[in-house]
């Protein structure tokens, strides 16, 4: 099956530093493909440049076999890739639904407004958001804000979706209401790549993970092998602990 997104020899340079070295992979149409690794390890910065944010200074990204490497941000958005941000900064004077509406009719490609204003009712539907469709955004409590989120995304139409951070900040059942939502959005047709710190998370939705530590792509495969690589381990916990857990 052909790759809906890859990357080949992807590298980002903010002058000396490098923040992605080299990263090669390979995204299938329909998987969930978790994005780990530990503070600073270069992940929010990777999605940064498949999404236009900061174009690769190395390498490729290609999108559905064409070349999106020095593509405008706008441009991608509107091929189909969408994502979520960390730290959610909706629209605060405008309303939930009209945040929702924006992003469908300038990257979801509504036709008009009355379109935009249906297709953002329909995925605050699916996201769980309805009842709150006519409050402030900014009055809305962290987790309504980060389900926010997960309809701005949708509503722009995408093929892959990439979520960073989504449930930073939650408490357990708002992380296993996020999950579930997750597994609603990839039954719909739509492909994931989520970054997350929470364990438990990306072991219970990811089919394959990756991991990058100081940029670099340590590790790619199934969560199984992944989280018994000593790499990884050292990445996350230590050379010492990783040579414990060897004896």
């Amino acid at each position: 099956m052909t790759a809906l997104l890859e990357l080949k020899n992807v590298s980002r340079r903010f002058g000396g530093l490098v923040a992605v070295k080299d990263v090669s992979v390979s995204i299938k149409q329909g998987e969930i493909v978790g994005l780990l690794g530990p503070n600073g390890a270069g992940k929010t910065t990777l999605v940064n440049v498949v999404t236009g944010v900061h174009p690769a200074t190395g390498g490729s990204v290609l999108f559905e076999g064409r070349d999106i490497t020095h593509m405008p941000a706008f441009r991608i958005a509107r091929s189909g890739l969408a994502r979520t941000f960390q730290i959610v900064q909706p629209f605060p004077k405008m309303t939930v639904v009209e945040n929702v509406a924006a992003a469908a009719l300038f990257a979801g490609g509504a036709g008009g407004m009355q379109e935009a204003f249906e297709l953002a009712r329909r995925q605050l539907e699916f996201a769980g958001l309805a009842d709150a469709a006519d409050q402030i955004a900014s009055t809305l409590t962290l987790a309504k804000r980060k389900r926010l989120e997960f309809a701005k995304g949708l509503a722009m139409n995408p093929k892959l979706l990439m979520l960073d951070e989504v449930n930073a900040g939650l408490n357990s059942a708002e992380v296993e209401d996020a999950m579930r939502l997750i597994r609603r959005i990839a039954d719909s047709g739509v492909t994931i790549l989520i970054i997350e710190h929470i364990m438990k998370v990306v072991l219970s939705v990811s089919d394959r993970l990756l991991v990058l530590h100081h940029g670099e792509l340590i590790a790619d495969g199934l969560p199984a092998e992944v989280t018994n690589d000593r790499r990884v381990i050292e990445a996350y916990l230590g050379k010492r602990y990783a040579e414990k857990t060897e004896r």
